[in-house]
């Protein structure tokens, strides 16, 4: 009994752990809520869409948290998405093999959350305007990379046999009965999930995230860590632009529009505090999930797109509105025992 205690005790003590319960507790509710309204919702294939569609949301989701986490946000990230698919696929629609167009892809995205690490952290710019302004010129190389148009099918350059093959690995394909973008997602999850709780620079990132002042004086390295952060939230990006390039065999201008906004929303919802160093990216992947069963439901019962965006929109302030809440209780608690 005693053991049973202990390790409920040190459940208890991990700081965003019942806020990350609280986000896989509401999806459950809800996909039961929607699965009794209309049993589709329950079906094998509706159950393996929704595991591929959240996926993206939970990618973005990791990036957007890693950011949060330091008491930032990143603008860029839907930018970001729509230029790595428009590099990736442009390349690849005439000619450039599939391992090629990836570096050249990543390597840029990964130059963007380097500048925009460099603007927060070193330049001291506000996040919201800093990446704000790159979410501009990603957009802008999105537009401007295949000359203002949508690319041609990639296979077209690469043939149809290399087209497919990208295609099935980052969309259609499936390993375990499972679609690949599910495994993509959950492997990426895992390594952010390790290095941001089990490693130094992980410890780091919240420590801005709490007190910039206090982790500079005990001798964290803000500027790098930030742009640590930041270019997770790239690399994060591009893996969602090569699954949208994938799926739609094509790169498109507009890919990952308003995906930042999604990156927000799947983080809150799962308990990470958008005013920095608090919550897990357990929640995160919870949030994603919440919000893609949301979508789901409300699609299968026929909700208007208007009414959808109201709800998780409701959702997303509710959630931020409780986190200050939480904060402003626990602030209080602590000043209340320093005077006692």
């Amino acid at each position: 009994m005693d053991k049973k205690k202990s390790v409920f005790g040190k459940l208890g003590e991990v700081k965003g752990l019942g806020s990350s319960l609280t986000a896989f507790v509401g999806l459950i509710v809800i996909y039961l809520v929607f699965g009794m309204i209309d049993h589709k919702v329950f079906s094998a294939q509706n159950n393996l869409n929704l595991m591929r569609s959240m996926s993206k949301y939970v990618l973005i989701g990791i990036g957007q948290s890693y950011v949060m986490i330091t008491g930032n946000i990143d603008l860029s990230i839907g930018s970001v998405v729509g230029m790595a698919a428009m590099i990736s696929c442009t390349l690849m629609s005439h000619g450039v093999p599939i391992a090629a167009a990836v570096l050249v892809t990543v390597a840029a995205s990964i130059a963007v959350g380097i500048v925009n690490g460099f603007l927060v952290g070193k330049f001291k710019l506000p996040p919201f305007i800093a990446t704000l302004g790159t979410m501009f010129v990603t957009r802008g190389i999105a537009f401007i990379v295949n000359g203002n148009r949508n690319t041609d099918n990639i296979a077209s350059g690469i043939g149809k046999e290399s087209a497919d093959a990208f295609q099935k690995f980052f969309y259609y394909g499936k390993t375990l009965g499972i679609y690949n973008t599910f495994w993509i997602a959950l492997i990426t999850f895992l390594i952010f999930f390790f290095l941001l709780s089990k490693t130094r620079s992980g410890r780091h990132i919240y420590a801005i995230g709490s007190n910039v002042d206090a982790a500079r004086l005990s001798g964290v390295n803000v500027v790098m860590t930030t742009v640590k952060a930041y270019t997770v939230s790239a690399i994060c990006s591009t893996i969602v632009g090569l699954i949208l390039g994938a799926q739609a065999g094509m790169g498109n201008m507009d890919a990952g529009n308003m995906y930042e906004m999604y990156g927000v929303a799947a983080g809150v919802i799962g308990g990470i505090s958008p005013l920095g160093g608090a919550g897990l990216l357990l929640g995160t992947f919870g949030g994603a999930g919440v919000w893609q069963i949301l979508e789901n439901g409300l699609n299968m019962i026929g909700a208007q797109i208007g009414l959808q965006r109201i709800v998780i929109g409701v959702i997303v302030v509710m959630a931020v509105l409780l986190d200050v809440v939480i904060r402003n209780g626990s602030h209080i608690s602590r000043r209340a025992k320093k005077e006692a």
